[in-house]
């Protein structure tokens, strides 16, 4: 049983044959045509990079989420979404009034703390003078207790001054032994006291520090990308306020399958295609490889930092191709291959110089060239270029 050919396809193939013709062009006497010289070339297996590609999101590489730090009404919004800002520039006024109290019980505490020091102190110079003079009467009423003491073996006292003299001698000794204890006493109390100051000290650098967030300023110089505050909100710790990004370096963040991920190395180039802002490509680089696979999607995250002159925003969609490997393909090229209707073919340069028709299939293009799929074999000569001067069974002068 015969095949049917469709009958759109046969009336292309025949008109494509009738325009290119089907026998050397002749004069009129019969005798052959001038050849026509256009430059030839040589079916060629060509080396190309086999692309991976990946998609991804366009984010900062640097993205701070500012959030309040105490409980107050805002006062002020300075910003608004789309404005740059500079590190330290005030965004937002937060109430301080709370904290501002906060600061003064603070010091007060602080200057009571170094007031009860103080006293501390004097009072343990007043115990070492009372220290040095017991410890002086105590030496006195002992020098005399060895006299007494020697004049009373001799029996040269009576008993009475002997006994008056050694309770002297006991009480000076008492005496001093209070006094020595009053300074370590003092001393004792001296350092609650600078404990006490260390602690309001401490007290005062937290409010202190507390009433520095009443004004939240910016840490880095950037771009405020999202506001979710307004004047009379309530600010509470924790709550985001602000978001500022790096309005300068962006990356794009890449799912890549984990199948692929062995294949890219850091510092590779990789090529990124932005569809949102006219099919925009640009060159970057693969600067980090998370180390572990979403288990839900069985990819990584590979991130490749853009050039600083790309013109891109946070969260913008765009596609890497990565480079994974080498292939090898049948090429022409592109100027070789003409279309006719819904027919691709060139022209194959036979041994007798003669130019046939040969339908081909092709597939991607390749810098200046084409891949052919079908229809050519490795080392046919073609008609390279300028195939509107050629027709089928022109006679080809290299040239």
């Amino acid at each position: 049983m015969r095949r049917l050919v469709p009958y759109a396809a046969l009336l292309a193939l025949t008109g494509f044959l009738a325009g290119c013709g089907s026998s050397p062009v002749t004069h009129e006497s019969g005798s052959p045509a001038v050849a026509v010289q256009v430059p030839v070339a040589a079916v060629q297996r060509q080396s190309i990079f086999v692309p991976y590609e990946a998609v991804g999101t366009i984010r900062a590489k640097m993205t701070s989420t500012i959030q309040g730090k105490i409980l107050g009404h805002v006062l002020a919004v300075n910003v608004r979404e789309g404005d740059r800002v500079e590190p330290g520039e005030v965004l937002v006024e937060i109430d301080s009034r709370e904290v501002d109290a906060q600061v003064r019980r603070a010091e007060s505490a602080l200057r009571e703390a170094q007031e009860m020091r103080h006293d501390t102190e004097k009072m343990i110079q007043a115990a070492l003078h009372t220290q040095d003079a017991a410890e002086a009467g105590n030496e006195l009423a002992a020098a005399a207790f060895r006299r007494y003491t020697a004049l009373a073996e001799k029996q040269a006292v009576s008993r009475q001054v002997f006994d008056e003299a050694e309770a002297r001698s006991k009480g000076a000794a008492a005496e001093a032994a209070r006094a020595a204890e009053m300074v370590l006493s003092s001393r004792a109390k001296l350092g609650e006291a600078e404990a006490r100051v260390a602690q309001a000290e401490a007290e005062l650098t937290n409010a202190q520090t507390l009433r520095s967030f009443a004004n939240v300023t910016a840490p880095f110089a950037g771009i405020v990308t999202r506001k979710t505050v307004e004047v009379g909100d309530l600010a509470a710790p924790g709550r985001p306020l602000l978001v500022v990004e790096d309005g300068q370096r962006y990356r794009l963040e890449a799912q890549v399958d984990e199948e692929q991920v062995h294949k890219i190395t850091l510092g590779s180039e990789v090529r990124v295609l932005l569809d949102a802002v006219d099919s925009t490509e640009l060159t970057g680089t693969v600067s980090e490889i998370t180390p572990y696979s979403d288990p839900a999607s069985r990819s990584f995250d590979v991130k490749i930092d853009l050039p600083d002159t790309a013109k891109v925003w946070s969260g913008m969609f765009g596609r890497a191709q990565f480079t994974t490997g080498e292939s090898q393909v049948l090429s022409v090229p592109a100027t070789a291959v003409f279309q006719r209707g819904q027919l691709t073919g060139v022209y194959a340069i036979g041994d007798d110089d003669v130019a046939r028709l040969r339908l081909i299939t092709i597939g991607k293009q390749y810098g200046p060239n084409v891949e052919v799929l079908s229809g050519l074999e490795p080392g046919e000569q073609i008609v390279a270029d300028r195939t509107a001067q050629v027709a089928d069974g022109t006679l080809i002068k290299q040239g």
